[in-house]
């Protein structure tokens, strides 16, 4: 009853001082004043406790707290839970913070929503093939949708990391290699997981992950350290997170990695000075799995108590698992070596972050059962998953238009390979709730989208990995009775994700060899490849007719793949990540510099391989369709622009072919001369358009000053006169181009 009263006084005093003061200023009053109400109360231990993230374990039901952490939010020591869910389950437990602890402060249930909550949408890369901002948006709402609907208030996604070595397992997770267009979609994602008010009950605290340039690290190894200049900081890494910061993100997550020589959980230069001073971003950053513990073993701290202070002192809020701010500070701070004042601030940050949330007006808001049972795997929501899997799609090849096929004449079709049949595998990683069981695989879709005339024929042929040849008799014998062979091969979902990274770029196991034996047959054979990565797979372009790239699609994976191959959808996807011909070509983006001696096939001593070409196997936004796009008129505004000056430039877009279908329409841009070097060319635009055949379309796009910018040594943005190359295609290396020049004021 006594904390019933207390609760009840800080709410009418907020509520009085918001009848007080004009409601665009009561809002940061009320927040401020419960804030500082709560933190005058709160014991050192208290405080503490709010900056403790445990982990949570699967029980019997489904996930819950560890063995004693109902005793633990009695006593205050926890402040959010990591992967606990479930509505009637977080009720409960945010019942004993509000009612049994004794300030009565509301937990926070965080999760890795990273790309859906059950309804599982395709693996952020593949997503962002499709180059519909709309329709990521719409994904991560619907994540959003679910996941509040199940107790969560929180989730550890988007991960906005610029990633240019496909060795590294976790570039699944991500935009792929361009800063800009992973600047794009981290503030879609952001703005679909947040909306437009988070004390909505359908609103998820966003987390941009991994501050800062995790993608960067050493040989493709998890974990490992980021070797980079200030100005590749600037220009590539932190752009990304600025877009996350100005769509108003609400936490932000320390990456495991070291930059020039300073891990990140311990970075205070480019937490508090970058983020929180030049940026003014003012939200939570939380560590990752035990990041604070591994400063001991990265050598910046000798023991727990002082990996502590230097990630508090640094602007690490939230200590995930490790237990170190709640067990080891407290006699930090009573001796002296931590001041108190730095806990605070830290305390302030996740108090304001419940508030914002709606926490303290309604604890349960997040934890309704009936909303839970309406809200999760909604028909609608299966059909945006398979919308958006379709358009992630990626036609690389289709030498003779072999695709699409007819449903209803294309007589026998064997579908052949470890993955045709997989439920599990075309969820991907971070599957979130997500249930094998609700996905459709690319056997069942196309056998419930193929005529009655049409037989469908399967064998697996061979396992993801291992050496395995005895099932290739079998799908020899049925590539021979078909007129037409699909093959789903590729990689297995745990081969890609956190901790999972390879040396080879190749198709695992034998699964080569099967389409070698399956191709020998003199049967046209179509590949679909299921990857969290760009592969190296030089073999099947140079002997396949038809290669479509699939990622790992989703729930919806087999209807999706049925809808490409049978021409219902005309592929779209465009690759957010360059495709190299092998692994010793790595790293190979498309924004890469010219160097003083550019790759020439005419000169010896020039920047190249000598046993491969220099250039990818399929370049950063490359992707076919079933119709063709020409363009042409490109052209820009004005010839002579000043400095800090936009300039507007226009291309026109003809669907020459025979059907309706999307075009990504792409912008890339060359500072031609600069003080400093700068890439051959960078994406600065992109639109997604639909086209009926015989249309045309003129396509606009303003290059602002930050376009044609870059950082200097102060970190601000610096544009200087010359001349710019603009570029307008269908693919980084398929472009018209034009040019403008740029005059001191």
């Amino acid at each position: 009853m006594k904390m019933r009263r207390l609760r009840s006084g800080i709410a009418a005093f907020a509520m009085a001082l918001a009848v007080a003061i004009p409601a665009a200023a009561a809002e940061d009053e009320a927040e401020s004043a419960l804030v500082e109400s709560l933190l005058a109360k709160m014991t050192l231990e208290e405080k503490l406790g709010q900056l403790n993230q445990p982990r949570g374990r699967w029980g019997q039901t489904g996930p819950q707290v560890q063995e004693g952490g109902e005793d633990q939010i009695r006593a205050g020591r926890i402040g959010s839970y990591l992967g606990v869910h479930g509505a009637d389950y977080t009720r409960r437990m945010q019942k004993i913070a509000v009612e049994e602890s004794r300030l009565g402060i509301p937990l926070l249930f965080a999760h890795d929503v990273i790309h859906g909550f059950r309804t599982i949408f395709p693996v952020p890369l593949g997503e962002s093939a499709s180059f519909d901002v709309d329709a990521i948006e719409n994904a991560a709402r619907i994540a959003a949708d679910e996941a509040t609907a199940a107790g969560l208030h929180w989730t550890y996604a988007p991960m906005v990391d610029v990633a240019r070595d496909p060795r590294w397992g976790r570039i699944v997770e991500g935009s792929g290699e361009s800063a800009y267009l992973g600047s794009v979609l981290a503030a879609a994602r952001v703005r679909g997981f947040q909306g437009g008010d988070l004390r909505a009950d359908d609103t998820l605290m966003a987390t941009a992950k991994h501050f800062v340039a995790y993608g960067a690290a050493e040989g493709g190894r998890d974990y490992n350290i980021a070797d980079i200049s200030e100005r590749t900081l600037r220009d590539v890494y932190l752009p990304p997170f600025k877009a996350a910061a100005d769509a108003g993100a609400a936490s932000m997550m320390a990456a495991f990695n070291e930059v020039d020589g300073v891990p990140m959980h311990a970075n205070g230069r480019l937490i508090d000075g970058v983020l929180r001073g030049e940026w003014g971003w003012d939200g939570i950053m939380v560590s990752d799995y035990t990041g604070v513990l591994e400063l001991i073993p990265h050598g910046v701290a000798g023991d727990r108590a002082e990996a502590g202070v230097r990630a508090l002192e640094a602007g690490v809020d939230i200590d995930m698992v490790s237990d170190i701010y709640v067990d080891d500070l407290p006699a930090v701070v009573r001796a002296g070596s931590l001041d108190e004042a730095r806990v605070d601030e830290a305390v302030r940050r996740v108090l304001r972050a419940k508030y914002r949330l709606g926490l303290f007006d309604d604890p349960y808001r997040y934890s309704d059962d009936a909303r839970e049972r309406e809200r999760i795997l909604r028909p609608e929501y299966r059909a945006a998953a398979r919308d958006v899997a379709r358009k992630s799609m990626v036609l690389l090849k289709n030498a003779g238009d072999l695709l699409p096929l007819d449903r209803d004449a294309a007589g026998t079709i064997a579908v052949i390979g470890p993955l045709a049949d997989d439920k599990r595998v075309m969820l991907g990683g971070w599957a979130a709730a997500g249930r094998a069981e609700d996905a459709v695989t690319p056997l069942e879709g196309i056998r419930e989208a193929v005529g009655p005339g049409v037989r469908v024929l399967h064998a697996r042929g061979a396992d993801v990995e291992g050496d395995d040849r005895s099932g290739f008799d079998e799908a020899v014998a049925l590539a021979r009775q078909a007129d037409v062979v699909l093959m789903f091969i590729g990689e297995h979902h745990d081969m890609s994700a956190e901790a999972h990274n390879r040396t080879t770029l190749d198709l695992p196991g034998v699964q080569q060899a099967l389409v070698q034996a399956v191709h020998a047959t003199g049967k046209p054979v179509v590949a679909v490849l299921f990857n969290g990565r760009p592969l190296s797979i030089g073999w099947l372009d140079a002997n396949l007719p038809s290669i479509l790239e699939a990622w790992f699609p989703g729930i919806e994976a087999g209807h999706a793949i049925a809808d490409v191959l049978f021409g219902d959808h005309n592929p779209a996807g465009r690759l957010p990540v360059t495709f190299p011909r092998n692994v010793g070509q790595i790293p190979i983006y498309h924004d890469h510099k010219n160097t003083g001696r550019p790759p020439s096939e005419q000169e010896k001593y020039t920047s190249k391989y000598i046993d491969v070409p220099w250039t990818p196997l399929y370049a950063f936004g490359h992707g076919l369709s079933y119709t063709r796009f020409d363009y042409g008129d490109l052209a820009v505004d004005r010839a002579r622009v000043a400095v800090g000056e936009p300039v507007t430039v226009a291309v026109t877009v003809t669907n020459v072919g025979k059907r309706a279908g999307d075009e990504v329409v792409q912008l890339y841009l060359r500072d031609d001369v600069a003080s400093v070097t700068r890439p051959v060319r960078e994406l600065r635009g992109f639109r997604r358009i639909h086209l009926q055949p015989g249309e045309r379309r003129r396509i606009e796009f303003v290059l602002t000053a930050e376009a044609m910018g870059f950082h200097d040594a102060g970190g601000r943005i610096r544009v200087e006169p010359g001349r710019f190359t603009v570029f307008a295609g269908g693919s980084s290396d398929d472009v018209i181009e034009t040019g403008f020049e740029v005059v001191p004021r």
